[in-house]
């Protein structure tokens, strides 16, 4: 299957791309809250959360936990705060009562590398077997390799403990999908290109790219208000997803290219509630371009994930 005919017309490998190919259709991803907390708020890292989450710890448009009434094949999102982060009796029962939901095609976990201790990877990988027809998918909030950056954003975690996390996730066979961030305080995008070669490099099963959005009532929106850094305009978004898109390896399932910002909270950049205005902007510059995933893409031979551990 050529890439024109795996990617359904679009010039990047999309989930609905990869529903499709799998399962003959795709089917919505409902998020769901089921009261998970972080160790980046409960204390035991920090009590402030990351510099750019609000206080719904990334779930504001999550539904309470077993308010879910589909009747429609749906992937199961847990995604409010750190969804491994809880007494692994209480995840096996959490994670099974989604999966033994007929309607459920497949899970899918938010949570941070450092939150899957042996008991964990031990549960995932026991209800693999026990439900061989549905998935599991792991989300890992990466948002960049330099540790400057995650310095600042209170990520909490170095490197090498996202690599250690995939490597454990990869020989269990669980799809990774690493979250992104683009438009960073501090970063170029020389250094964002570079996060995409370390995705590269560790072969990570999808990935989200993230636009920054400043939430009211977080310290970045503090920085953003004293003027420390500017929001990214739509154009130069734009650009910055392309050239990563160009870089990304045309096998990587892309989950998302923007993503939401609760209307009610966001302070910047007001451009990105017209989410079908970008959608429709980027396909629209990437056939003009002539620029699809994986233009750039150098190969997985070129990179070693160990190189981008000290960045």
């Amino acid at each position: 299957m050529d890439e024109t005919t795996k990617w359904h017309g679009k010039r990047y490998y999309s989930l609905d791309a990869y529903l499709k190919n799998t399962y003959g259709k795709k089917f919505k991803k409902i998020s769901i809250d089921a009261g998970f907390t972080c160790p980046n708020r409960d204390g035991t890292l920090d009590t402030r959360g990351c510099i750019f989450c609000s206080a719904g710890g990334s779930g504001d448009f999550a539904l309470p936990y077993g308010s879910i009434t589909a009747k429609e094949p749906y992937i199961a999102y847990f995604q409010a705060y750190t969804c491994t982060y809880a007494p692994v009796g209480s995840l096996d029962k959490i994670y099974r009562s989604a999966l033994e939901d007929p309607f459920v095609t497949g899970i899918s976990i938010a949570t941070r590398p450092d939150c899957l201790p042996p008991e964990v990877l031990s549960l995932l990988s026991v209800l693999k077997a026990d439900y061989p027809g549905k998935f599991i998918w792991i989300e890992l909030g990466l948002q960049t390799i330099h540790e400057k950056t995650a310095d600042y954003i209170r990520r909490g975690y170095p490197l090498d403990c996202f690599s250690h996390a995939m490597q454990q996730l990869h020989d269990l066979e669980i799809p990774v999908i690493a979250h992104i961030i683009l438009g960073l305080p501090g970063e170029n995008e020389t250094m964002m290109l570079q996060t995409i070669d370390y995705l590269n490099a560790v072969s990570v099963f999808g990935v989200k790219l993230q636009l920054l959005h400043i939430l009211r009532n977080t310290d970045l929106a503090l920085d953003y208000e004293q003027g420390l850094f500017s929001a990214l305009s739509m154009d130069g978004y734009l650009g910055l997803l392309i050239s990563c898109i160009r870089r990304l390896s045309p096998d990587t399932v892309i989950h998302r290219v923007t993503g939401d910002g609760p209307k009610e909270l966001l302070v910047a950049p007001l451009w990105s509630r017209e989410k079908k205005k970008v959608l429709n902007s980027l396909h629209h510059r990437m056939k003009l371009e002539n620029a699809y995933q994986g233009k750039d893409w150098k190969g997985i031979d070129d990179y070693d994930a160990r190189t981008f551990d000290a960045l």
